[in-house]
This record gives C-alpha cells, structure tokens and sequence, in this order.
C-alpha cells in the first residue's frame, strides 16, 4: 500500500491557508467564498427543483486540520426535506444523488488545484464532521480543533487489504449467468457493510477513526469507485451482443 496515502491522514499544523485566513478562528478567504457562492447556485439551479435551502456549508478535510492534497472541496447544500410528502423523500434523496453524479461527470471544477464536490444534505441529517463553516453565512457551525492523533498504520494496511480483498473476490465471483437482480442485491449488500463500517467509526471514534481512514483509502485507492461501478458494467455486459 502506498505510505504516502497513510501518511496524509497525518494533522496539519494549521488550516489550509489557500482557503482560510489566519487568525484564532479563521474565515474564509472572501474569494473563495465568493466562488463556492457561485458554484453552489448553478447546481442548485441545476437540480431544477424547487428547494427551500437552509444553509451552503463546507466540510470534510479542507474544513479542518487532516487536510492534504487528495482534499476536495466538500460543499453541502443544505435542504429542508419536509417540504415533501413524506412517502416522496426517499424518491427526491435519489433524484438529487443522481443529479450530483450528473453535475460531477458534466462538470470539472477546481480551486485551488482541488476539485469541488457538490451534495444535497437533508438538515435532519446526522452529520459527523468537526469542521463544519457556512459558506452561506460567513461563520464556523462547528470549528474545529487541533487533536494529537496517534495513526494505527499498520492496523489501517490491515483492514483496507481485507476490503481491497472483499471487493476483487465478489467480481470474481460474479457469474456471467447470474439474474442482473441477484448481482444488484449482492453489490448493494457489500456496499450497505461498508457504509455500516463507515458511519460506526464516526460514531465512536470520530473522522480519526480507523473505520473512516479506511473508507477513505479505498476511496482513494480506486476501490469504492470499483464497487459502484460494478453493476453498471455487468449490466453493459450482459446487454451487448458480439456477434
């Protein structure tokens, strides 16, 4: 496994100082906040529904100190889900997932030299970041404080390989005859595990934990985009005709 990757999980000394002023709690640099400003409004427009919007917030790595240069700009559009029928929620969560995946694929927006990841957050969403700044209002929601980490790298090799490995075994078990349903279910079960993995390390040890710093091997790896992609190309498979 590349040590360079483990060693980005390593706290900075300050905040990103491309984004954030110096200062005992830092703003955000007025450009910056001008341009995310900017962008979140095309993709709200994008979406091409109406939302009642709540907040635009920054978070994730470049919103703390375990920023590095496999950072992005995570920016949230905070949302008030209620104003759907209740029985309609779930449909309007895909549909925006679906029109962030959309939007990334269309779009290749960078500042900085970091790309921009746009997501519709549901406000009742329980969220984990300690660093969380609302681009909308100018201010820190939650700022966030230096820790003194202690990185478990090699139990992070560990657990990655056992996923790495988890991942290659179910394309190799995928049958060419298998029901496209079972192969659904199959990956859908695989990824549910992970983010199960996932969402149980914030909880308990927060973004340090080593559940999370695997998450974000893999999703540094290649191998999260691996398995998401995987239903998609069985499927091209098994419609194409060769000859």
């Amino acid at each position: 496994m590349d040590n360079e990757l483990l060693k980005s999980f390593e706290p900075q000394s300050e905040l990103n100082q491309k984004v954030w002023e110096k200062g005992n709690e830092p703003k955000m640099k007025p450009e910056i906040r001008t341009r995310l400003l900017e962008i979140a409004y095309v993709f709200i427009d994008f979406l091409d529904v109406d939302l009642v919007i709540t907040d635009i917030i920054l978070t994730g790595s470049l919103s703390n100190y375990n920023w590095s240069k496999y950072s992005d700009f995570d920016l949230h559009i905070v949302a008030n889900f209620q104003q759907y029928p209740e029985n309609q929620v779930e449909l309007y969560e895909k549909l925006f997932n679906l029109k962030k995946m959309l939007f990334n694929q269309k779009h290749d927006i960078t500042i900085k030299n970091y790309e921009v990841e746009l997501y519709v957050q549901n406000e009742s969403e329980t969220h984990f970041s300690s660093g969380v700044y609302s681009v909308l209002f100018d201010e820190w929601s939650n700022i966030p404080k230096k820790e003194n980490v202690v990185i478990d790298k090699e139990l992070i090799k560990s657990k990655s390989s056992q996923w790495m490995k988890m991942i290659d075994e179910l394309i190799d078990t995928i049958d060419d005859d298998d029901d496209i349903d079972t192969i659904k279910n199959l990956i859908t079960k695989y990824k549910d595990k992970l983010k199960k993995f996932r969402t149980r390390g914030l909880e308990g040890d927060g973004e340090y934990s080593t559940e999370n710093l695997v998450f974000k091997i893999l999703r540094r790896n290649g191998y999260i985009e691996k398995l998401h992609d995987l239903t998609t190309k069985i499927l091209d498979k098994k419609l194409s005709m060769n000859q």
